[in-house]
């Protein structure tokens, strides 16, 4: 066996494995074996850090850089009221802009169809019975609000807000990621600071008549000002921002401008359904401001946009007020909406026909922001198809408006629901639902696939399937626990 001088051209494993005999090369298998050994076993331990890649579209490690947030909540809104969602008269052309560009859950859920426990919920990814908030006020005391009771009662409602302390919320998580925050719109939980919010409107001071947002509730309705200013400063800053745009829209009072009333009044028999219409057109501008100036800020690519709306609406014909089986209710026009995410690059554009709940922001937004859930959150991924694809049903609860006992979810349930496939189950709490207003039955199961708005209960007729849903049901919260 002889050698040969190597070129600079050859390579190191030509040097190390092989030799030349008779000006032949000859490969030295035990050499060439334990290089394609070294080689798989580096692959092994990549394949963890590829995958990420290929799975998020997110590069992971310290140097990756966390997505603006910027979260839309709708306030009193059908989950049909929007063209994208097939409303023939009203018009949404700013949301249904952000519907093209995002992935779209038209089965999205919250699981409470009363304001103050949903927006609780979607701050810190807990249902209503673990975060304890699950009515607007404390117990009304005799004689009203501003009877005897009086001072109990607005001690009471600074005890409710007490919860929001002792929470993980949105802001206080992603400041380990150095966030800034700002809070507009609805907001019941005292100063926005108490939420974890660095920038905020509302001051929740009860003395200036603070209570569900107070002057955060101009936001969209006098303009967007403290947002853009706040987007300003955050960019100034070169921080990432988390923005919570709760306007009080399309909520009452329906006072829409003129140029939109306009544009209704001869398109329905009401003016209660024309003014609500015209508010969620002019929900709809506001939305397309705030998108545009990310647009003009450059900021779109880099910023994770989330849809959603706190409760349904089914407006009355007859008043300003809303109608049965929507807001407060245990039916759909109280807890369906539809839930957009869109993160340019990151997130496939589309529809999907699996389940989505507002329980699942908090952890889609901190798994785009490189941190984890918190033990207590049952939701999922909405990034993670396999997840979505893999949840077989969904869960909620609904509460009084006033609270029984401020300091026990269990005495103020009304109902309790689950879907699972097409079949939805509705459990009531006879302690706090009268008669008059359960005309359906203290148990009600319907086929949503061929009954959307739920008018034909199937529970007698189905009693194997309601006593499989109750099982599965009083397993994930059975009314009673803490």
């Amino acid at each position: 066996m002889t050698g040969r001088k190597w070129d600079v051209g050859d390579s190191r494993s030509q040097r190390d494995a092989n030799v030349i005999k008779d000006g032949k090369v000859i490969f030295d298998k035990e050499k060439v074996l334990m290089r394609l050994l070294n080689v798989f076993l580096l692959m092994m331990v990549m394949l963890p850090y590829w995958g990420g890649l290929l799975g998020t579209g997110v590069a992971e490690g310290a140097e990756a850089k966390p997505p603006n947030v910027v979260m839309i909540i709708s306030d009193d809104q059908s989950w049909t009221d929007y063209s994208f969602m097939g409303h023939k008269v009203i018009k949404t052309p700013h949301l249904d802009k952000l519907a093209t560009q995002s992935l779209v859950f038209r089965r999205g859920y919250v699981p409470s169809s009363l304001c103050r426990p949903s927006l609780v919920t979607m701050v810190t990814g807990l249902y209503p019975h673990q975060h304890k908030i699950t009515g607007n006020d404390p117990p009304l005391p005799k004689g009203g609000r501003r009877g005897p009771g009086q001072k109990k009662f607005l001690a009471q409602r600074q005890e409710m807000i007490n919860y929001i302390d002792k929470v993980p919320t949105l802001p206080k998580l992603l400041k380990a990621k150095g966030y800034l925050s700002h809070q507009s719109g609805k907001w019941w939980e005292g100063h926005y600071s108490r939420g974890g919010f660095t920038h905020g409107m509302t001051h929740g001071d009860p003395k200036r008549g603070g209570r569900h947002g107070d002057v955060g509730l101009k936001i969209g309705r006098k303009g967007l000002g403290e947002i853009t200013g706040f987007i300003e400063h955050a960019m100034k800053e070169q921080k990432p921002f988390f923005i919570w745009y709760a306007p009080f829209l399309p909520h009452t009072p329906h006072n829409p401008p003129k140029r939109l009333l306009d544009k209704y009044r001869d398109k329905v028999d009401s003016i209660h359904v024309a003014r609500y219409y015209a508010m969620c057109e002019w929900f709809d501008e506001t939305c397309g401001q705030l998108l545009g100036y990310l647009d003009k800020k450059g900021l779109t690519k880099d910023t994770l946009v989330l849809y959603v709306t706190d409760n349904g609406w089914i407006q009355s014909k007859k008043a300003q007020r809303y109608a049965p089986k929507s807001k407060r209710s245990q039916y759909d026009g109280g807890l369906r909406t539809p839930i957009m995410v869109r993160w340019p690059g990151k997130v496939k554009v589309g529809e999907s026909d699996g389940f989505a709940m507002s329980i699942d922001l908090a952890p889609t937004i901190l798994k785009a922001a490189g941190l984890s859930s918190t033990r207590e959150m049952e939701g999922i991924d909405l990034l993670d198809m396999k997840a979505v694809k893999g949840r077989k049903r969904i869960f909620g609860e609904v509460f009084l408006h006033n609270s029984v006992d401020i300091h026990s979810p269990a005495s103020s349930l009304q109902y309790r629901w689950v879907i699972e496939r097409n079949d939805k189950l509705i459990v009531a709490n006879p302690r706090n639902v009268l008669p008059k207003n359960n005309q359906a039955g203290y148990v009600e199961l319907y086929d949503l696939a061929k009954d959307a708005h739920e008018t034909k209960n199937l529970a007698k007729n189905r009693a194997d399937r309601v006593k499989e849903l109750r099982k599965k049901l009083d397993t994930w919260w059975d009314g009673k626990r803490p």
